[in-house]
């Protein structure tokens, strides 16, 4: 049950009301995100807990595993409860070498929701992030087609909202000339701090920005400036930079994966952790490392 008072706070836009610590689920596939997990009661475990923490938002996709992830969460989780916002993401597929390859074709991410509706179990997807770019950073480019497909299948009442994932602020306009956005996910962390003016400007609209890779992409120097914040801090490097990104924007929603129930745990300390102002400085200085 999710508690009253979500520790982090929450970020609403429609009838979309989620805790900003959330999970990804990404890690709960096998090595190099394929196949089974090695241990599926471990990971089982760690869905049910994050619920149990009040964490209402989980972010997968279904090339995850494939179909690995999605097939856990109905596992842990179905029935789902009330509160629970599934996130998952369209826009990519997996060879037989577990390459990475895009498939933005509008009968593609029609065939991309109908599995992930299957796979989870449910008749309607809360979120459907439309994934354009590749890892850490936007591909330039008209994305009209693939996006004008996700919103005829919202408008087909499949999809209740539509989000993007490595976008630019030309691409993030361009969608929005077609239909609502509610959040977008972009590569961002202390140290990757190109998306800055974008999530200023999303925040003004009141939609959500979710980063990922909150330690991914440091140097040693930053790697070992943040460790010695969180060693006077007491905590994780992990924790103080989640906590530094809830801090950073009230529309930051945060979805760390992990497959530990103890990892699980640490990182949602951060959801407790208010950084003081000398601590705040030196984490902002870490971009310029």
């Amino acid at each position: 049950m999710t508690p009253t008072t979500v520790p982090g706070g929450t970020f609403t836009r429609g009838d979309l009301v989620v805790a900003r610590m959330g999970y990804g689920a990404m890690q709960l596939a096998g090595p190099h995100v394929l196949g089974p997990p090695a241990d599926r009661d471990a990971a089982v475990a760690v869905l049910r807990e994050a619920v149990d923490l009040g964490i209402n938002h989980i972010d997968t996709a279904d090339f995850y595993g494939p179909y690995v992830t999605n097939e856990i969460i109905k596992e842990a989780l179905h029935p789902y409860p009330n509160d629970l916002h599934v996130v998952t993401k369209v826009g990519s597929v997996r060879d037989a070498e577990g390459n990475w390859l895009k498939a933005l074709a509008p009968e593609q991410l029609r065939h991309a929701v109908h599995d992930n509706l299957h796979h989870l179990g449910l008749d309607v997807l809360d979120v459907v992030n439309l994934r354009v770019g590749g890892f850490d950073r936007p591909t330039p480019g008209s994305i009209s087609e693939p996006f004008a497909a996700l919103a005829q299948l919202q408008q087909e009442g499949l999809i209740k909202q539509i989000g993007l994932s490595t976008v630019n602020a030309e691409q993030i306009a361009e969608a929005q000339s077609i239909a609502p956005i509610v959040c977008v996910q972009n590569f961002y962390n202390i140290a990757n701090r190109d998306d800055d003016d974008m999530i200023n400007s999303l925040a003004a609209q009141g939609i959500a920005y979710v980063p990922y890779f909150p330690l991914g992409g440091f140097s040693p120097l930053q790697s070992a400036e943040l460790n010695a914040v969180a060693t006077r801090l007491g905590n994780t490097p992990m924790a103080v930079a989640l906590a530094w990104l809830l801090q950073r924007s009230p529309n930051i929603l945060l979805i760390p994966g992990t497959s530990s129930v103890a990892h699980l745990r640490e990182n949602f300390s951060a959801t407790a952790l208010t950084l003081p102002e000398d601590a705040l400085a030196e984490m902002d200085a870490i971009s310029a490392g």
